[in-house]
């Protein structure tokens, strides 16, 4: 599947703003089911410098500086994306029982499973604690397989929390998210990430998109047209799995990826210094994932 996506963040300020530094994670990223044909970047007002990266978990993000007054600003992002289909529904039932996932995360020396050991540590915005384990153990027996768990905490957060955007905003406390049981998808991503991490196993958090196809007459998927946040999980032996507890599902050809970190923290999509703008700059954000008519798709 082909997808234009169009991201645009606009800042009106109360006050002029003399000079501005940025941080963008706003590129996707290349994965291995992902692969990205063409970005657009646009900015307003136009950058003094501006150039891309590469940062330690290997996302792509822009870094640009703004050095002259400006009362509003726009970063407008347009990428086109394909998007390898799924194959066969993954049989989760079956594979490696969660004591011996915990044994092999010990154990293994292979590359993979020592990288994956990081995200089993603590991270600015998700620290391991008594409650989130309690919360999650009933899940993870020791001869359930590992996965199967996974999906079983992702399904229980999906049906024991609320989607409330009014609740949370990007400071606020897991521990709250857990007492109050509402959140976002940002929220409801940290919040098995920080189950899985109290439990002994690494996850990792998830940006990027939703696209939804819902029935005729049904509304779409929350995370529809807007920037939305998952979870991935690692299983020695079996690699990264990726599951949505927002929307109660393993991820598909409709998550488009932009980047993955220890948590919000690490791949947060604008942030920056700016000198002047007075106070409460006013925010707004336009997402729009558009499925578009594929011509030749190459490399996929």
């Amino acid at each position: 599947m082909k997808y234009r996506i169009r991201h645009t963040t606009r800042y009106e300020y109360a006050l002029p703003v003399s000079h501005c530094y940025n941080i963008a994670y706003v590129l996707p990223r290349f994965t291995e089911r992902q692969k990205v044909e063409h970005i657009d970047i646009k900015l307003s007002p136009g950058a003094s410098s501006q150039t891309q990266h590469q940062d330690y978990f290997g996302n792509r993000f822009l870094q640009f500086a703004i050095e002259k007054d400006h009362g509003e600003l726009d970063v407008t992002i347009v990428s086109e994306i394909y998007i390898k289909e799924a194959g066969d529904n993954i049989n989760l039932d079956f594979g490696t029982p969660c004591a011996y996932v915990k044994y092999l995360l010990q154990h293994n020396k292979d590359w993979e499973t020592i990288s994956a050991r990081e995200f089993m540590l603590d991270s600015p915005m998700i620290q391991q604690h008594q409650d989130l384990a309690d919360y999650a153990a009933s899940s993870f027996s020791d001869d359930r397989p590992f996965l199967s768990a996974v999906m079983d905490l992702t399904q229980r957060i999906y049906k024991d929390f609320t989607y409330d955007p009014q609740f949370s905003d990007v400071a606020t406390p897991l521990a709250d998210v857990l007492k109050h049981k509402r959140g976002v998808c940002q929220d409801f991503a940290h919040l098995a990430i920080g189950c899985l991490r109290s439990l002994g196993y690494p996850a990792r958090y998830v940006s990027g998109y939703l696209e939804t196809l819902p029935p005729p007459g049904q509304e779409k998927l929350i995370g529809a047209d807007a920037t939305h946040a998952w979870f991935a999980v690692y299983s020695p032996g079996e690699g990264w799995y990726e599951f949505d507890p927002t929307n109660n599902t393993l991820t598909s050809a409709q998550h488009i990826t932009t980047a993955w970190g220890r948590d919000y923290s690490d791949v947060t999509p604008l942030k920056g210094v700016i000198f002047g703008g007075g106070h409460a700059p006013q925010l707004s954000v336009s997402v729009d994932v558009q499925r578009v008519p594929e011509d030749i798709i190459q490399g996929l």
